[in-house]
């Protein structure tokens, strides 16, 4: 199929998605009863019409929808999230074993830790590591260019990394 070629989005076919698309709505919300709602807010409003897309790429579309309806909700609700400078200070690294259970992260404790991150880092952190896209569908998703993304992901991780540490988390 030709990806100038407009296809009809499935309906039966976003059922496929659904895990992932509420692990990016809990690392955006930092809540799971919120993302939830959101996967639920975002799947109504794209059953609602039919959506038509160029080429495969039904996770990239549904993650934009998804993280549109999210920043919908902030503005409805009147909240912003709060900018905050991604600054440059050396991540010291754990000397612990993280595959050991006494050192496992609460997915909680991450989720939040990412939801605290400023919107373009948020985003660009759950479209690689919670959703899983590649650094090439990411950025075809977030609509940033490649080398964009690779910097707001890196300086992402590193302040999740960061506020884990903060918390006493065993990175």
């Amino acid at each position: 199929m030709s990806s100038g070629t407009p296809r009809r989005l499935e309906p039966e076919r976003l059922g496929d998605h659904v895990d992932r698309l509420y692990r990016a709505a809990w690392a955006l919300c930092g809540d799971p009863h919120d993302a939830e709602d959101l996967v639920q807010e975002t799947y109504a409003r794209v059953l609602a019409r039919p959506r038509f897309l160029r080429g495969d790429d039904d996770l990239g579309y549904l993650l934009r929808a998804l993280r549109n309806v999210h920043l919908g909700r902030l503005r409805r609700l009147g909240r912003r999230v709060a900018e905050v400078p991604l600054d440059d200070l050396p991540v010291t690294g754990a000397t612990e074993d993280v595959r050991m259970p006494e050192y496992a992260l609460d997915v909680s404790e991450l989720f939040r830790a990412i939801a605290a991150l400023p919107a373009d880092a948020g985003h660009a952190l759950v479209a690689v590591d919670v959703v899983g896209l590649s650094y090439a569908e990411a950025a075809k998703a977030l609509r940033v260019k490649e080398a964009t993304l690779t910097t707001r992901l890196h300086r992402a991780r590193r302040r999740v990394a960061r506020t884990m540490q903060a918390e006493g988390a065993r990175l």
